[in-house]
């Protein structure tokens, strides 16, 4: 009688010992993957994205602030390659543009477009009725190119007009990362001083 008491009783502290170690398992997965920030791009697929804030940097530029679906989540994209966005033309007719934001992943929970509008742009015409509420369809990550630190000695950059977005997304991850020795070296040209974009933002990182 006492054996099968001890037995029974081994049985319940195995049974007892085994839950825990499930739920220690279970619980360290869980922390693991909540913990591990949510990427939002879709190579293959148009994912929506809300507009939250919309700031009109000059008569004909304005930066696009768009919300991931959690605080925590990350847009996901490569530094060095960009999304493509799909809106509509003033004729109703879809159109699709490829675009770099000024925000990196370290931008948790929203990314951020500054866009050109061009009074003659297929896709001007779609940013410039986005309002806040309305949704943008982003694909990507897109582009071959892909940055990694340390890749380069020295960067070299020419830039014009708008083309300063995929130049200022690289320039920032090298600056901000202070292991990343490489030096970055911008010339960038406009038709006046109104034209230029980022200048804020580019005064704050490359002096």
């Amino acid at each position: 009688m006492d054996l099968e008491f001890l037995h029974t009783l081994d049985v319940q502290i195995l049974g007892a010992v085994a839950v825990a170690v499930v739920a220690v398992v279970v619980g360290a997965v869980f922390l693991f993957s909540s913990k591990k920030p949510k990427v939002c791009l879709d190579p293959e697929n148009f994912k929506q994205f809300k507009l939250v804030k919309r700031d009109q940097l000059s008569h004909n530029v304005a930066k696009f602030t768009f919300a991931l679906p959690t605080p925590t989540s990350v847009l996901g994209l490569p530094i060095g390659q960009h999304i493509s966005c799909r809106g509509k033309d003033s004729q109703g007719e879809e159109v699709i543009k490829p675009y770099t934001p000024t925000t990196l992943d370290s931008d948790v929970g929203k990314f951020e477009l500054v866009i050109k509008m061009y009074p003659q742009g297929r896709m001007s015409h779609h940013f410039r009725e986005l309002q806040v509420g309305d949704y943008l369809a982003v694909k990507g990550p897109k582009g071959r190119f892909r940055y990694q630190p340390g890749q380069v000695r020295v960067f070299g950059m020419i830039a014009g007009g708008s083309g300063i977005t995929p130049m200022f997304q690289v320039a920032r991850a090298i600056l901000e990362n202070p292991n990343d020795k490489t030096k970055v070296h911008l010339i960038y040209a406009n038709v006046s001083y109104e034209d230029i974009l980022l200048r804020v933002s580019c005064s704050s990182i490359f002096f």
